[in-house]
């Protein structure tokens, strides 16, 4: 069940018991303090008479609560209903995340979905009980608390980072939001407390300007299979991984970044990332919690396959499996293009090449995917195979590069898939491949993938794709985690590539 179809009873229950799956996804105000919480907060649960819900922070913020202080609601995973759902609120939820209203500002913001400022203004208001301005506030505002809490970086780069645009619009926002002076703010830092949804813990900046904070996640989290997935992807010089790790150079609005996502001892997260502009890291953080599906819930989706006994083997085998995102999604395009109809190995070698002649150096010596204008002039010159595919790959570089092709983390999903398929040599395994990896959509099926249909087979399901298609069906709005779980499921002899039988003619 999503939260934005649970009744107010059903809420209650939730944080009577102090369940810590729906941190959040919604908070709880309580009017006789005047503060709002997580559903798991450890306080006493308030009479249902001075209750109310609301599905995001900032919404509680513009009622005029404030944040708890025990609780921490700010230091929650992010709610899997803005990948679940595809409307304009949640699509709006993932660009605000991504710094596009830092950047591009509210009229950006409304320009990408559609709408005129007014029009969105009053769509969110009436959706999620706050404007797309408030969002982007309160988001900022969860950016500066993790940062206050998480390092000892200066309260002026706190700022700046978490995308304020002076440091006494960050004092005034922290000032409101958690009643405290971002210097009190910090003096609450504490240890993780060990929670299912794990959460705030210390974190230091180090004085090369390198980031390290946790990232928190509903537990479990199948971090094996994420690492052995971006091992098996991994460009040299570009990305590098281990069985707990992985790190990339990465291009940002401000500049080069480069980051490592890691699993310490205690079985965490950690991110380690250095920004060329502050105001970079935010985004970069959003962009890592895509990378590795971190805000998903793990135990609904867990629990909803396994109700099919067909699944239930393969749940029990590897629990809070996660469907791997993009760190750039025109880079995804091209890796999943490049990708058509061969082996992990060979579009790996493919990609390694075109990286390593048209990719730029960072100072460090780090090396950065190719800019779709690259691709598109000197491609062809790099790129091997039959001459419609590098067309293909080309073309669409250039779209991109033009901006005649759109592709972000907040499109439509119907939308997008009809622009990919209206371009030469993508096909509906691309265009659904790129929207699982790049939106995050929880419901794509790939009945075309040679990896899938293998899994399906060795798993008791059908194996040809009309058969599989119409029995997948029933596990909406999972589809994504059921194909997941099948490429997990193939025979060690079956190339575990992500292509389809056949895309380009």
């Amino acid at each position: 069940m999503t939260t934005s179809a649970m009744t107010f009873a059903e809420r209650y229950r939730a944080i009577s018991v102090r369940d810590t799956r729906f941190d959040g996804q919604f908070v709880t105000a309580v009017r006789s303090t005047g503060i709002y919480c997580r559903p798991s907060c450890p306080a006493r649960t308030p009479k249902t008479a001075n209750v109310t819900f609301y599905p995001t922070s900032a919404a509680a913020h513009e009622a005029g609560y404030r944040a708890c202080k025990r609780c921490l609601p700010e230091a929650t995973p992010g709610s899997p209903a803005w990948n679940l759902r595809g409307d304009a609120a949640a699509r709006a939820m993932r660009l605000i995340a991504s710094g596009v209203v830092e950047q591009e500002g509210v009229a950006g913001l409304a320009a990408r979905l559609g709408y005129s400022s007014r029009h969105l203004t009053r769509l969110l208001t009436a959706e999620l009980g706050a404007g797309p301005l408030a969002l982007a506030r309160a988001h900022r505002a969860h950016t500066a608390r993790m940062l206050l809490v998480g390092t000892d970086m200066p309260i002026s780069e706190v700022a700046f980072s978490a995308g304020f645009a002076s440091i006494r619009q960050c004092n005034d926002t922290i000032r409101e939001v958690f009643e405290m002076t971002p210097g009190q703010l910090r003096a609450t830092r504490r240890p993780s407390t060990g929670s299912g949804a794990q959460g705030s813990g210390m974190a230091d900046a180090d004085a090369q300007g390198v980031i390290d904070l946790l990232l928190p996640h509903r537990a479990p989290l199948d971090t094996a299979g994420v690492f052995a997935w971006m091992a098996a992807r991994a460009l040299p010089g570009m990305e590098t991984v281990t069985a707990t790790s992985f790190a990339r150079h990465l291009r940002m609005a401000g500049g080069p970044a480069h980051f490592e996502i890691r699993q310490d001892a205690d079985g965490r997260l950690r991110l380690r990332a250095r920004v060329t502009r502050l105001g970079d890291l935010a985004p970069l953080v959003a962009t890592a919690r895509r990378l590795f599906d971190l805000d998903a819930d793990p135990a609904g989706i867990d629990e909803a396959l396994s109700t099919h006994p067909e699944l239930a083997p393969l749940v029990a085998a590897t629990p809070g499996i996660r469907v791997p995102g993009a760190a750039d999604p025109h880079e995804m395009l091209i890796r999943a293009m490049v990708g058509q109809q061969i082996t992990v190995a060979a579009a790996r070698t493919a990609l390694t090449a075109l990286a390593e002649q048209l990719g730029e150096r960072t100072a460090d010596g780090g090396l950065l995917f190719p800019t779709m204008a690259a691709i598109a002039e000197n491609g062809a010159d790099v790129l091997r195979g039959p001459a419609a595919r590098i067309r293909a790959i080309t073309g669409a570089a250039a779209a991109l590069a033009d901006g005649s092709l759109v592709l972000t983390v907040g499109d439509d999903a119907a939308e997008q898939r009809a622009r990919l398929l209206a371009m030469p040599g993508i096909g509906p395994w691309t265009a659904d491949y790129v929207r699982m990896r790049v939106i995050g959509d929880p419901d794509v099926f790939l009945p075309g993938d040679v990896a899938v249909r293998a899994g399906a087979t060795a798993s008791g399901l059908p194996g040809d794709p009309r058969e599989l298609t119409a029995w997948a069906e029933r596990i909406a709005p999972w589809r994504s985690y059921l194909t997941a779980h099948l490429w997990r499921a193939a025979p060690v002899r079956v190339p575990r590539a992500t292509r389809p039988t056949k895309e380009i003619s």
